[in-house]
């Protein structure tokens, strides 16, 4: 499968800004089962300073605002090949050690909420807990737009019983962890049935399984990734997978929208 992917994000200021830095992860990761047959990060009101790779094997384009730039505009777009993967991403090659996902974060730290939760999972095998773990965050936390902030923890999410796709992840993530599995975010785009154009990318996460590898698990929708599903970031948490993410000096009356479009070739 081929998805068409278009990632619009416009910053207005009422005032214009004196300097602005942002670190931009929008370009999908390459892998046996994602090709990227082409893809490019263009800015208006502004410019790509370097391209690297960070620890987590991200590419990160850092780019900085014009001076007394109103208006800055970042589209990254481009086209990725999908072959199906049932969510099985295979072994880990870093370049940050495999020890290194079993790390809480201020977001995924285990608390009462997760220890409770943890409790309720059944199941011998690694594969099958884990899967129980995905439904029961999914029966506890229900789905709900615009119910947390990027800065809520997965105690938070637990203890006010809603949240979206990224509190979801970061329970899963605080729970496996705690279960004493390696485990990770992950930040892409999801081709949607019903929609073409989106507000948001989607979260998931990942654990790295004894014989088995990394698997995914996307506990808002309770399955494993499929071909629907690209991979743009992972990290520790969302701020290690966010999308954009900088500082602006000067101006005022910032406003901030985004515009993901995701179909099928």
């Amino acid at each position: 499968m081929k998805l068409k992917i278009r990632h619009t994000t416009r910053y207005v200021f009422d005032t214009p800004v004196s300097y602005g830095l942002q670190q931009v992860r929008l370009t999908p990761k390459a892998s046996p089962f994602q090709k990227i047959a082409n893809w490019e990060t263009s800015v208006t009101g502004g410019a790509k300073e370097v391209s690297y790779n960070d620890h987590n094997n991200n590419q990160v384009d850092l780019i900085s605002f014009n001076r007394d730039a109103a208006e800055v505009t970042l589209i990254s777009e481009g086209e990725v090949e999908m072959t199906e993967s049932h969510g099985m991403m295979g072994k880990h090659r870093g370049p940050a050690p495999l020890w290194f996902y079993e790390k809480s974060t201020n977001l995924t730290k285990a608390g009462p909420g997760t220890r409770k939760l943890i409790k309720k999972i059944k199941g011998d095998a690694d594969l099958e807990r884990l899967h129980c773990l995905s439904k029961v965050i999914n029966e506890n936390v229900i789905y709900e737009v615009g119910s947390s902030l990027p800065t809520g923890s997965a105690e938070d999410a637990l203890s006010a019983g809603k949240g979206v796709c990224q509190d979801h992840s970061h329970i899963f993530l605080a729970c496996a962890r705690a279960m004493g599995f390696p485990a990770r975010y992950v930040s892409g785009y999801l081709l949607m049935d019903d929609r073409i154009e989106q507000e948001a990318t989607h979260a998931w996460a990942e654990v790295h399984i004894p014989d088995l590898g990394w698997v995914g698990f996307d506990v808002s929708n309770a399955i494993s990734p499929d071909v629907r599903y690209v991979r743009v970031a992972t990290g520790l948490d969302y701020a290690g997978a966010a999308p954009v993410t900088g500082t602006t000096y000067g101006g005022s009356g910032e406003r901030l929208s985004v515009q993901i479009e995701v179909a099928q070739q």
